[in-house]
């Protein structure tokens, strides 16, 4: 076990493509805190996702109808929104392991207490306090990880941060399912507690704060009380707008409405508060510098393809295909495992290659990958379906381990937690966008089909005469009336027309999906390569 030793950083350029550090060696073995803090943050992650499959059953054992039930989702999302962007802020001023372990105890608390709601309103209280404690553990451990280990090294440690944040939203439909099925949705919750009991003691132990931190929170500031009203609030509404849009019909409902404008003149409030503050919760200066404005645009991109087919492939197996929950996840999970193989890989060679290479070559295996999901049909296998996810995520390690180093080229040191922040941020409204994009696009598209399809549906179709005779005499064969076989016929045509309208509904969303990702390919070259300072780089165990 080594002691802590601080080695000062030697004065540099203020590039945007060079790195800025005070190089710092904590006491216990760096991988020994890269697991530590990946474990809570694994949780966090899998809860996000692990509930959207259990809320039938949610609705159905508290009473509550199945929209009612959504806001169990919608909650979380919210509150967990608001922390994301303040999190660096707050981490500045109680200290960085504080906040984390803070927001591990609220996570792990509330979690108990989700499992005990007796009530909708109960269980949607606990899920706001949820959100909160969960909103600080991904970015508190992104930046633990840029301090913990020197820039040459960081993608192998955010390869292993990248497979927690990304295998776990995929796992999270097939425990969540398994576990519903299997037990009660509460266990859902009550999974959290020795995990999260684990992560206390364990970052209490290990986890340090490095010495350059102290001096922040000595030049700390007062609270802008303003800002961060104005920050929840337009956050708040965004995350509602996002996830209620298409399930109100978007801007035909005054509720929607309602949030677009609260939330757009509060950004715009907030923005002026922060460039006139004198100790503003958000820095905008960091948007001036090239690399990391592009990652934060880069990774809102990759926010949106991960969680917007995340939702579409077990939609499509579910809705249309008829599998069961549980199914349409294990069929999303096959790409898990594939990541846990892959994201090692990727961080030990990213050490190496040229991380705009990298993206570049990342975009181009998504873009391959989602292509593939366009080639689908009513008759695919349950291996053909696996084989999409697979083979869409072998482009996810090249995108975020890049990305995410990349994200602290050129910024000050002390500003680590605030980037951490807002490129978690980043992710999570590009998923909320994703998600409301498909969901948008599949229920007009398949309307637009439906139309199409039942104007060519008519009692004197050659091809509707066909099939009708064909599915009537099959069924009075089978003991129906010529009545009843009529009818059953019908009813059966008209299903098989709604069908085939959702599935080309499908087939053009992953066209554009394409489209969208193909722009992508040459943006990592729109970055500056990072250089970094030469100097003796102390061997990490």
């Amino acid at each position: 076990m080594a002691q802590s030793s601080v080695v000062p950083a030697a004065q540099a350029r203020d590039d945007d493509n060079e790195f800025h550090y005070e190089h710092w060696t904590p006491r216990f073995n760096p991988w020994v805190i890269t697991f530590t803090v990946t474990l809570a943050t694994f949780m966090e992650s899998l809860d996000s996702s692990i509930a959207n499959v259990a809320l039938p059953h949610i609705a159905g054992t508290l009473g509550a109808s199945y929209n009612e039930a959504t806001w169990v989702l919608t909650s979380y999302l919210v509150s967990n929104a608001i922390v994301l962007p303040i999190s660096g802020w707050i981490s500045n001023r109680i200290g960085r392991k504080r906040f984390y372990m803070t927001c591990v105890a609220l996570f792990t608390i509330s979690s108990f207490l989700c499992g005990l709601a007796t009530s909708l309103p109960m269980l949607i209280f606990f899920r706001v306090i949820q959100g909160v404690g969960g909103g600080g553990l991904q970015p508190s451990e992104r930046a633990i990880l840029a301090d913990t280990f020197p820039p040459e090294r960081r993608s192998l440690a955010f390869s292993l941060y990248g497979m927690a944040v990304v295998l776990a939203p995929a796992i999270g439909p097939t425990v969540g399912g398994w576990i519903t099925d299997n037990y009660t949705w509460r266990w859902i919750f009550f999974l959290n507690i020795p995990i999260g009991i684990l992560s206390l003691l364990l970052t209490s132990r290990i986890v340090q704060d490095p010495p350059y931190l102290k001096r922040v929170r000595q030049r700390a500031g007062d609270i802008d009380a303003i800002g961060l009203g104005l920050l929840a609030l337009s956050i708040g509404a965004l995350q509602i707008l996002l996830d209620k849009g298409q399930e109100d019909d978007w801007f035909s409902s005054r509720f929607i409405v309602t949030c677009a404008f609260v939330a757009a003149v509060a950004f715009v409030a907030f923005f002026y508060r922060e460039l006139t503050a004198k100790h503003p919760i958000i820095d905008l200066s960091l948007y001036r510098k090239r690399n990391f404005a592009m990652t934060q645009i880069v990774m809102l991109l990759i926010g949106a393809a991960l969680y917007s087919t995340t939702v579409m492939i077990p939609q499509f197996l579910q809705e249309v295909l008829g599998y069961t929950a549980t199914e349409a996840g294990l069929a999303l999970s096959l790409g898990g495992l594939v990541l846990i193989v892959l994201f090692p890989i990727v961080g030990l060679i990213g050490q190496k290659l040229d991380p705009r290479l990298m993206i570049t070559f990342g975009f181009c295996l998504l873009t391959f990958g989602i292509w593939r999901i366009g080639d689908l049909d009513l008759s695919i296998s349950f291996w053909n379906a696996a084989s999409w996810r697979v083979i869409m995520v072998l482009g996810m390690p090249f995108l975020f381990v890049p990305i995410s180093v990349m994200s602290y080229v050129g910024v000050p040191q002390e500003k680590n937690n605030e980037v951490s922040g807002l490129t978690a941020l980043a992710r999570n409204i590009g998923g909320g966008v994703g998600i409301s994009f498909i969901s948008t696009m599949l229920v007009r598209r398949a309307q637009t089909h439906q139309q199409f399809l039942s104007a060519h549906i008519y009692p004197s179709s050659t091809q509707y005469l066909a099939l009708n005779n064909g599915l009537t005499g099959a069924l009075a064969h089978r003991g129906y009336s010529s009545a009843d076989a009529a009818t059953h016929s019908a009813a059966q045509i008209y299903n098989l027309m709604l069908q085939q309208a959702r599935m080309l509904a499908y087939v053009d969303t992953v066209h554009v999906l394409v489209i969208l990702t193909a722009c992508l390919i040459p943006i990592g070259y729109m970055m500056k390569k990072p250089r970094f300072r030469s100097r003796p780089v102390e061997p990490i165990e």
